[in-house]
């Protein structure tokens, strides 16, 4: 699947055309990465299934760029990628591509100070030579440190959004292999941790003679071979900008589930286990359960590993040491919600402000996935980098959406909404005049966020004493590995929005995933009703709600617990929707 190396590649070009002043084009070229990184099908069976024309049918990808890409598909590489990095300093990409920094300001530590990498820039900020730079000062410095420790970890840990894909390529790949009876993904990745270090694989042979191994360590992706053996082997993988350790174990049949079981983990709870295990007189390990006599009492599956231990089986999700052995033993494990209960989403973007698609395609895209209702809810005017909606803008969107109602009455619910800035001073971006003209209003932070913690409280704090607010979105603005939370007391948050009935967002896109899981099962205790959105900004996005679902069991959630698994007329009493 070579979605993420092409992509990565024009998420360069654009960098590079910024860097030159070249107008237009990166914007272009971003645009199209972003479509083709969250396309679910591999870009080059797009390509072998409908060739050029077929490309162009991606949104965001014209005739010139599907060339370029059918040029990476059959050569692996772009000759004008190639052209464009001779044209910068070497490394200078390096410093473009941190968060917060930028073609302009990588360009000018590098006139001002030669800085070519990331280790020169940490060593003149830890130094305090960027302070003292025009443009720049200590705020910046400080920042700058802040945003390299957090790349560092980006390095270590690649995002659940990532990852998982990686994985589930790799085991379709292995499962053509000879005599693959059972095959799994383990570890953090099985648990739905929202970044993971490495991805770990377990399988089930028949018969002696299989080349599951020599399939493993020639995957197309492989960029490193670290251990080839009968049993085990250990491959690095490159995906674009992305690579990671991928192990492969080869199990016994009678030992599948301890092994699954105890791969998956988390080291907590496994301990835990095997506490439970000597009281009992017995020995766990990843082998099976074993009795005093050294005889197996369990191991084939996980089912019978935990109830051999007293208790009922639990989902990945939940084994984080949290109260889930106690819960399990005492009959006690939360009815999860599933992807199944989702009746619809409240948080979608189209070509009205940052969006790819149509309000059309959307609310079709909606209907094939079995949905219930949606609700479009571009972004508000001072978002301007996103198209934001003026007054007047928002006031055609309002028209056009009465006539989708129209339109689909019978086939799904559609319902006017709007993301609305809230503002420095906690005011929204819209008057209530035009507020009250909508289905849902949801509103969030986009700027200020290294605000104080008690401006920042304040200022959220405000804005949900508007009476026609519904839902507030990403309620901390973290971007994973990329952007830390902005401080924020939550807790104070959640108490208003339980007073007033407003609902917190488990925002699915997988660089965001906020509500973390423990502020979801926080949330939870305290009695805040939940929605799961995707943020989707074109129809492929819409399948990460799948994301906010995993959020949402790893922080306890049932399905009660989450407005969007109601009915329409249900949620339309939650949230006093006046339609």
């Amino acid at each position: 699947m070579k979605n993420l190396e092409i992509a990565a590649i024009f998420y360069e070009m654009a960098d590079i055309l910024e860097l030159q002043n070249v107008k237009w084009k990166p914007e272009a070229y971003r645009k199209a990465a972003r479509q083709i990184e969250t396309l679910s099908t591999p870009i080059e069976e797009v390509y072998e299934k409908g060739g050029i024309k077929a490309l162009t049918e991606i949104p965001g990808v014209g005739e010139k760029l599907a060339k370029k890409i059918e040029e990476y598909i059959k050569t692996g590489k772009i000759k004008e990628h190639e052209r464009l990095k001779g044209e910068i300093p070497k490394g200078l990409n390096e410093l473009i591509n941190l968060p917060g920094l930028g073609p302009k300001k990588a360009l000018k530590l590098y006139k001002e100070l030669s800085i070519d990498s990331i280790e020169k820039l940490e060593k003149a900020a830890r130094e305090g030579k960027i302070a003292k730079i025009e443009g720049f000062g200590e705020k910046s410095e400080e920042n700058i440190l802040k945003t390299i420790e957090l790349a560092k970890k980006k390095e270590e840990r690649l995002l659940l959004g990532v990852a998982l894909p990686i994985a589930e390529e790799i085991v379709n790949e292995l499962k053509k292999a000879k005599g693959v009876r059972r095959i799994e993904i383990a570890g953090s990745l099985r648990r739905r941790k929202e970044t993971v270090g490495d991805i770990d694989i377990l399988a089930e042979i028949e018969g002696e003679r299989s080349d599951i191994m020599d399939r493993f360590v020639s995957l197309h992706n492989v960029k490193e071979v670290i251990a080839k053996g009968p049993k085990k082997s250990m491959i690095l993988i490159g995906e674009g900008e992305y690579q990671i350790q991928v192990d492969l174990r080869i199990i016994e049949r009678e030992s599948f589930g301890a092994a699954l079981q105890y791969f998956t983990g988390n080291k907590d709870h496994n301990i835990e286990l095997r506490k439970i295990a000597i009281q009992k007189g017995w020995k766990l390990n990843e082998y099976g359960i074993f009795d005093k006599q050294g005889r197996m009492v369990a191991g084939e599956n996980e089912e019978e590993v935990y109830k051999k231990l007293g208790m009922e089986w639990m989902p990945p999700e939940l084994r984080e040491n949290q109260g889930e052995i106690k819960a399990a033993i005492e009959n006690k494990l939360p009815n999860l919600v599933e992807l199944s209960d989702i009746k619809g989403d409240l948080h979608m973007h189209t070509d009205w402000s940052d969006g790819i698609n149509s309000i059309e395609e959307m609310i079709n895209a909606a209907i094939n996935m079995g949905y219930e209702y949606i609700c479009i809810s571009d972004h508000s005017k001072s978002q301007r980098i996103a198209n934001g909606m003026d007054e007047e803008r928002m006031l055609k969107q309002i028209e056009i959406i009465k006539e989708m109602k129209r339109k689909y009455k019978g086939k799904i619910t559609v319902l006017q909404g709007c993301e609305v800035d809230i503002k420095p001073d906690g005011s929204l971006d819209f008057e209530d005049e035009i507020l009250k003209k909508l289905d849902i209003v949801s509103v969030s932070v986009h700027s200020r966020f290294k605000s104080s913690k008690e401006e920042m409280t304040k200022r959220i704090a405000r804005a949900l004493e508007n009476k026609y607010v519904k839902i507030l979105n990403h309620p901390t603005g973290r971007l994973i590995n990329e952007r830390e939370p902005y401080e924020v007391d939550l807790e104070y948050l959640m108490q208003i929005c339980r007073d007033r009935k407003i609902a917190m967002e488990i925002n699915s896109s997988p660089s965001r995933l906020d509500l973390n899981d423990i502020y979801a099962r926080k949330a939870k205790e305290m009695g805040v009703k939940l929605v799961i959105d995707t943020d989707s900004h074109s129809v492929d996005h819409l399948r990460y709600i799948q994301y906010g679902v995993w959020v949402a069991r790893r922080g306890w959630c049932e399905k009660e617990d989450i407005l969007n698994t109601q009915s329409i007329e249900k949620l339309k009493k939650s949230l006093n929707l006046k339609i």
